[in-house]
């Protein structure tokens, strides 16, 4: 590692990047590299005058779609302390930039993850004023009895029949709105190469969220084989085959054969493989039912319409309407299902501070009273913005405390300071709402008679469709920060104080 940082130091001087300045000797100052401009800022306050930090995340900037530069490798290669949020709040390629180009000896320190060891609250990203159908995906389980599984193995699971009045499809949407489909029924079952087309694709203990879609309404039949791939190219073997019913934009209880069925019409549900067993069945909220005698309700209040774009074109001509079951958070991932955005909540942003003062101390424990003194300076002005926040969130009528955001990253600003959501454009800003979108906004501020919407200024470019709808209905638009910095709010303390301003001026 040390000759990997010597050799892109050359890159990098040759490049017109000079070597930080600690490599001269001028600067004895402990090197602190960060995901984003927040984090940084926390950092500063614990840290100190003993601390020189740079963030990889400029202000203004997404963290979710940020690509690296050479400048913030550089910082990278000669960091003694590196801290991230992750539950992948920032991009694939900003957390691979830590983890390629890391000293030897460095650690990452997931801060989000790390923080419930100090009493921290984490919550799902789902909400529930969006939990209104089911939210189905794969799971894999089990305890590797098999001999040889180890968390490079996969576990396959192949569509091989549907049976239904129309098409039925299943896909992921990526991080940046690009479906990657599982299964779809209009282009047949064949095996090619030894693999059939319609696989999923997981290593053991992982699950991810999917998107379903039907074309017409009816009953479904979806008949799904599992496999276990103990290394790759080997050959797989068999664990089980089951069949699985939806009743799609029909009563589930008028579904041949299914008489006194268990109905799932909510929650979060994955459709499971046990490699251990070979069982395929649902596991929702700890409990395993049995396909055969559980139907999946995708209700007539799930038809959407195929949005315009040539990535969504297997799902039929934009516009034409569809039966959805919405994938419950965007990206290919395992511990995706918790919200990121815990800083949102004042008390989680002290519990990063105290995880900060803690590594901080590891990497340079001739520091450590300098970063308690600071840390406890910090944590008392913490407390004191938790107190603002608090009171002017609470000095909005209760009838107007309705929050409506760009996309759902306030969770955590609702919970702690009971601020309902009322709303969102959107799950994920990657993605272009939809017309049906359009339309439930709008009745929303119809319904609640909201004073007032929400854009981050950093999304103001990607916040249209909020702008127009808002206009149209004669409702305000006002500022709020979610995860970044601009020439206005520069620190977490003034961007907390902003939001808090801001949601009382609007929406009283």
């Amino acid at each position: 590692m040390k000759r990997l940082a010597a050799t892109l130091l050359l890159a990098l001087t040759a490049a017109g990047c000079s070597a930080p300045p600690a490599l001269s000797g001028a600067d004895s100052r402990l090197q602190v590299v960060t995901t984003t401009g927040l984090l940084a800022d926390l950092v500063r306050n614990v840290g100190g005058d003993r601390v020189l930090v740079d963030a990889i995340v400029p202000d203004n900037a997404d963290a979710h779609l940020y690509e690296p530069t050479l400048r913030d490798v550089r910082n990278v290669v000669y960091a003694d302390v590196a801290f991230s949020n992750y539950l992948l709040l920032e991009a694939q390629s900003v957390i691979k930039t830590l983890d390629a180009n890391l000293p030897e000896g460095v650690d990452q320190i997931s801060l989000a993850e790390g923080a419930t060891k100090y009493a921290a609250e984490i919550v799902p990203l789902v909400e529930d004023v969006s939990l209104d159908t089911v939210w189905l995906g794969m799971r894999a389980t089990g305890t590797g009895r098999q001999p040889g599984v180890t968390r490079s193995s996969d576990i396959r699971v192949s569509a091989t029949a549907v049976t239904g009045p129309g098409r039925m499809a299943a896909y992921l949407t990526e991080s940046f709105g690009n479906p990657d489909v599982f299964l779809d029924s209009g282009d047949g079952f064949a095996a090619a190469n030894g693999f059939r087309d319609d696989t999923m694709t997981l290593p053991p203990d992982a699950h991810t969220h999917m998107s379903w879609a039907f074309t017409e309404p009816g009953v479904y039949r979806l008949t799904l084989r599992a496999e276990l791939a103990v290394t790759s190219g080997s050959k797989p073997l068999p664990l089980g085959e089951q069949a699985f019913t939806f009743a799609v934009g029909v009563d589930p209880s008028t579904v041949p054969g299914m008489t006194g069925a268990t109905v799932l019409r909510g929650g979060h549900t994955d459709i499971t493989t046990d490699i251990d067993t070979g069982q395929l069945y649902y596991s929702s909220d700890d409990q395993r039912l049995d396909p055969a005698r559980t139907v999946v309700e995708v209700p007539a209040k799930a038809l959407r319409e195929v949005p315009a774009g040539p990535g969504l074109r297997f799902l039929g001509r934009p516009g034409t309407h569809i039966h959805q079951l919405p994938q419950a958070v965007l990206g290919r991932h395992v511990h995706g299902e918790i919200d990121p955005h815990l800083w949102q909540d004042v008390r989680n942003a002290q519990a990063y501070a105290e995880l900060i003062r803690d590594s901080l101390i590891g990497a340079d424990p001739a520091g450590a009273a300098a970063y308690r003194t600071n840390t406890d300076r910090y944590l008392r002005e913490l407390t004191a913005l938790d107190t603002y926040v608090r009171d002017q969130i609470a000095a909005i009528p209760a009838s107007r405390r309705h929050l409506v955001t760009t996309h759902d990253a306030f969770a955590y600003l609702a919970k702690a300071y009971d601020l309902p959501v009322a709303g969102f454009v959107t799950p994920n800003p990657a993605v272009e709402p939809s017309l049906a979108d359009r339309r439930r906004l709008t009745e929303t501020l119809r319904n609640l008679r909201i004073p007032a919407v929400f854009l981050e200024p950093n999304l103001r470019a990607r916040s249209s469709t909020l702008v127009e709808v808002a206009k149209q209905n004669h409702v305000k638009v006002c500022d709020i920060y979610g995860d970044a910095f601009d020439d206005r709010v520069t620190s977490y303390v003034a961007m907390m104080r902003f939001n808090a301003d801001s949601l009382r001026h609007c929406l009283t």
